[in-house]
């Protein structure tokens, strides 16, 4: 037996694989750890039979025969793996204080069942021992055993959910791992066995709810036909613990009900909504419920008809109410209204509604007030709403992040978001609004939207993985940190070996801050290309509304660079708590990473650096440039190490990167050398080209941008 460890043992001379298998590969352990596992991991039972815990023991079943390298016999003499709830004899005979646990909390210990020494995988529900058997194979996975283990968690997030932007023609909008994974044409006769893996994948990090369609909803995701399909899913993924939801159109009652309205306050129409979602429950008992767009980039809302945020959420959940479903209600509200200062205006609508939405509502809220950038501040909200459950949006995918190309690590994104102090409360970060902690609230979320589609390593580039990986892992816990995650990552997806996981979760970590420094350094924002948002633009400013023009974010002239959003600009600081504002006021007490966010500054301003801002723009772009550079000679050292295929993949888009990033940097220094007048530092590279020349590029066809 040990010889066929031997043989499967992490070995220089790693195989090809395409990436299909994520973080559940499985592969044999070292050799002393697979030999620990032969011995220690014996059968896999369970205590019930429910679909989830028979989901439970195959995964169990399938991770200890990989990582061991070898099959486990039925009659196995080494201990058992017991999964077990709360309610079964043996387990109420240890006193085990399972009861804090809740409903998804796990534990994982080696105990004494009568003469037998077993691990016992329990808790008070058979989704928290499905939660349990994949921490217990995440820690082996890493490095751990199973003599002495000892996992105890529970979820500090009560939803955590995945937003897929996907429409019923199998476009992914903002989506670069090619067409949606939901095949609507085939469905439900066809239940693509990838679609079970996908629940794996989701269950195995703790993401417990689906949204299925674009939150730029049309209304034919509620007829019938849809609705089966939604339903052949959710049966699908029920085991894994995994709710359906749909993005609902606000006008559906005209264009599917032939209503002549769709005022939240007509009884015609909370009729037509009351009968809709209890057709969608008659089909998927467990149905999660609703997200909705209302009122933002053209989509239909309350506001068409004067009514309230809380009007149209409210009449929503009202329908829902009985079947125990919820309401995701945007406050991306980007629209026409404040054309003053496009960041203030989801606070603008949204503060006056506090306490004010029903209670099976909660406000979904962008992590910044702009749009996913590079690096936004935390959006006022946070902490401005204490009476409202407040569900932070993350964007998985990375629309402004150089699409899959790009090796950008989004673990330090979410964690500095996070971290974040609101200051309107002792001790409140965003962290602690979003799991109520501090305010008081059950219901509680996270959503990211998803990076998922039909290529083979799901996510359009193994790295891109990670950040799949991370969201789930921080709406599970937001406390984990962004660095041991990586590493836990690292150790799945490639070996737990200090030689692999050290440099790559070094290149991980600093791979966000390098693109912020080559696309928006000190906190410039939405830079980016019009439409498709691929590659530079700031000199883009022929477009119909301000706001849609990157000129309008970096406010750059002359005399200087950034836009003022305090008293003599236009005062958004002044939607943070008066403590924050007050540091945000003056541009010495103003982190650097958000200066040009919050200030309009001279070229000239002397930085912490010693260096003028015009020559800190230049270091920092330069310095992102180079950071790929390193990422790339890291990346090589390990060839050896991996396979050839994932090897190669990712070689070959650090190469784009080096390439985009060198024409961000080149792109940028051009343009805004021409409004400012002023020559680059001494030593520093001119651009490789002309102003004209970097204006003359075009990509029409670029992916992730529905015509």
């Amino acid at each position: 037996m040990l010889a066929i460890v031997a043989i499967f043992g992490l070995t220089r001379s790693a195989y090809a694989e395409d990436g299909y298998d994520l973080w559940l590969r499985y592969h044999a352990l070292p050799t002393a750890n697979a030999a620990a596992l032969v011995r220690d991991a014996g059968t896999v039972e369970m205590r019930s039979d429910t679909p989830t815990m028979r989901a439970a023991a195959a995964e169990l079943r399938r991770g200890i025969a990989g990582l061991s390298g070898t099959p486990r016999s039925a009659d196995s003499r080494a201990p058992a793996i017991i999964l077990a709830t709360a309610t079964d004899r043996d387990v109420v005979a240890l006193h085990l204080p399972l009861a804090p646990l809740g409903e998804e909390g796990y534990r994982v210990s080696r105990v004494s069942l009568g003469k037998r020494h077993v691990t016992l995988v329990t808790a008070n529900t058979d989704r928290g021992v499905l939660y349990g058997s994949f921490a217990l194979l995440r820690h082996l996975q890493t490095g751990g055993t199973l003599d002495r283990i000892d996992l105890t968690s529970t979820p500090r997030v009560k939803l955590r959910v995945l937003n897929h932007w996907d429409n019923l023609d199998g476009v992914v909008e903002r989506g670069y791992a090619g067409a949606s994974l939901w095949d609507w044409w085939t469905l439900p006769d066809f239940r693509d066995p990838r679609y079970t893996d996908y629940a794996r994948a989701n269950a195995s990090i703790g993401i417990n709810g689906t949204v299925l369609n674009n939150v730029n909803a049309k209304a034919e995701s509620l007829t019938a036909p849809y609705i089966a399909k939604a339903a052949a899913l959710a049966d699908v993924f029920r085991p894994y613990g995994i709710k359906v939801y749909l993005s609902a159109r606000f006008s559906a009652p005209i264009e599917l009900g032939g209503l002549k309205t769709a005022d939240p306050l007509d009884p015609q129409v909370a009729a037509w909504w009351k009968a809709k979602s209890d057709e969608i429950y008659r089909s998927i008992p467990d149905f999660g419920g609703f997200l909705v767009k209302a009122n933002s980039e053209g989509q239909p809302g309350p506001r068409d008809y004067h009514r309230s945020h809380a009007d149209g959420a409210n009449m929503l959940a009202a329908a829902v109410r009985p079947h125990g479903g919820i309401v995701m209600w945007r406050a991306f509200v980007y629209a026409e209204t404040d054309p003053e200062d496009r960041a203030k205006q989801a606070y603008t609508e949204f503060k006056p509604l506090d306490g004010k939405f029903a209670s099976n509502v909660i406000v979904q809220v962008k992590n910044g007030a702009i749009d996913f950038q590079p690096r936004e501040p935390f959006h006022p909200l946070f902490g401005a709403m204490p009476k409202t459950p407040l569900m932070i949006e993350f964007q998985i995918t990375k629309e402004y992040l150089g699409f899959a190309t790009h090796l950008a690590y989004l673990g330090p994104m979410f964690a500095e978001t996070l971290g974040s102090e609101t200051m309107q409360r002792p001790g409140e970060t965003v962290a602690k609004v979003v799991d109520g902690s501090v305010e008081g609230h059950t219901l509680t979320g996270m959503a990211g939207v998803a990076n998922i589609g039909r290529d083979r390593d799901w996510a359009g580039s193994t790295f891109n993985q990670a950040n799949w990986y991370a969201f789930g892992r921080m709406a599970w816990d937001p406390t984990l940190g962004a660095a041991p995650i990586a590493r836990e990552w690292a150790a799945m997806t490639f070996a737990p070996a200090p030689e692999i996981i050290d440099p790559v979760v070094a290149m991980m970590m600093g791979s966000r801050e390098a693109v912020v420094d080559y696309m928006t350094p000190l906190g410039l924002a939405h830079v980016m290309a019009t439409g498709h948002h691929y590659g530079p633009g700031p000199w883009v400013a022929d477009l119909k509304r301000p706001e849609w023009n990157p000129v309008y974010y970096h406010r750059a002239d002359k005399a200087g660079i950034g836009f003022d959003r305090t008293r003599t600009g236009s005062n958004g600081i002044a939607q943070y708590s008066p403590a924050l504002a007050r540091r945000l006021a003056d541009p010495a007490t103003t982190p650097e990473r958000e200066l040009l966010w919050f200030h309009h500054v001279a070229w000239d301003r002397r930085l912490a650096s010693g260096r003028t801002t015009w020559a800190e723009m230049v270091h920092d772009y330069d310095r992102g440039v180079a950071y790929v550079a390193d990422m790339r000679r890291a990346w090589d050292a390990l060839k050896p190490d991996i396979d050839s295929e994932r090897w190669t993949k990712t070689a070959t888009y650090l190469g784009v990167q080096q390439r985009e990033a060198k024409w961000w940097r080149d792109a940028s220094l051009a343009y805004w050398m021409s409004v400012n007048g002023l020559a680059l530092p001494a030593g520093t590279a001119p651009p490789e080209h002309d102003l004209a020349w970097y204006k003359a590029q075009r990509f029409p066809d670029a992916p992730g941008n529905p015509q």
